[in-house]
């Protein structure tokens, strides 16, 4: 099993990062965007840049969509089930998925639609891209840590694994994806609603004894709680590890909750604190911060 084509589902920061990339160091042929029709038609016309060069990747409405090799998928949370019906073209007998979207649920979803055997469990961490009026920037790529679902034919883990590799995209085949999606599930409950909803920084929130540093490493301390509550074999050494590489990042750069406050576009809060609240709740376990952190964003959200 060889993959030549992927599409992008998705083109904000995550899938901008990753396509250039592709582009870059496997040709342009390689890759291209791929949006419904009528996002298409309201975005036609509109440049974009990534670290200052004029992005040339080919997006296609999916109506004009043909079956790749492999569909990355990098939209937010809140349009993953249209994007599961809409990419549909875009899936063929062979064709492998992968999800880089936050949370623990989406692979799910994309299972339900279009099975479990070429869908891989995975996860996008450690880069500090920045997608705002039009333009990407970023210095950190980060890495993509995937693995194989209990349904997960042989063979799709190590073609994906040869395309990444192919396309300079750092990365790790998981013998435990479920453990990593928890602990990268924890960072997001604390880094990216902690700068939501102080208008943070990976700098601010990693600043010691400060409110924001409270605030994230009390969200994550709540997460690892209901993570071992729902047997996942995590502890201290993984909110340490998380910790340590917020403070690694460029000081200036934000998460992505950071950047919808400053664009006043609904967040993610559903699958990070919702769902470690909705959790909490099975298991009996206090979990404050996330729900102050939850009605707070709320909060901001409707400010808007």
């Amino acid at each position: 099993m060889q993959i030549e084509r992927a599409a992008i589902v998705g083109k904000g920061a995550v899938g901008l990062m990753y396509g250039s990339l592709i582009a870059q160091n496997i040709g342009p042929d390689a890759v291209e965007f791929a949006m419904d029709d009528e996002r298409f038609r309201r975005h036609a016309g509109e440049e974009v840049l990534v670290n200052g060069e004029l992005c040339q990747i080919r997006t296609v409405p999916m109506s004009e969509a043909k079956p790749v090799d492999l569909v990355i998928l990098a939209v937010k949370a809140g349009g993953l089930d249209a994007a599961i019906e809409s990419m549909a073209p875009l899936v063929g007998p062979n064709t492998c998925i992968a999800s880089l979207l936050n949370g623990i649920t989406s692979e799910e979803r994309i299972a339900q639609r279009y099975g479990w055997e070429r869908v891989v469990l995975g996860i996008a961490q450690g880069m500090d891209a920045v997608f705002l009026n039009g333009e990407l920037t970023f210095t950190h790529t980060g890495e993509i840590r995937f693995g194989a679902a209990e349904g997960t034919l042989p063979g799709v883990c190590d073609a994906i694994a040869n395309f990444y590799e192919r396309a300079g995209i750092a990365h790790v085949v998981e013998p435990d994806i479920r453990h990593r999606m928890w602990v990268k599930l924890m960072l997001n409950v604390g880094i990216n609603q902690t700068c939501m909803v102080y208008g943070g920084t990976y700098g601010s929130a990693s600043e010691p004894a400060s409110e924001q540093n409270r605030s994230f490493i009390a969200a994550m301390r709540e997460t690892l709680a209901v993570g071992r509550a729902e047997g996942v074999n995590m502890g201290e050494a993984d909110l340490t590890e998380m910790a340590e590489l917020i403070a690694s990042l460029d000081p200036a750069g934000m998460p992505s909750m950071a950047q919808d406050r400053i664009a006043q576009r609904r967040t993610e809060v559903e699958e990070f604190s919702g769902t470690i609240c909705r959790l909490a709740r099975r298991h009996g376990i206090l979990v404050p911060q996330n729900e102050w952190l939850y009605q707070r964003i709320r909060e901001i959200e409707e400010s808007w």
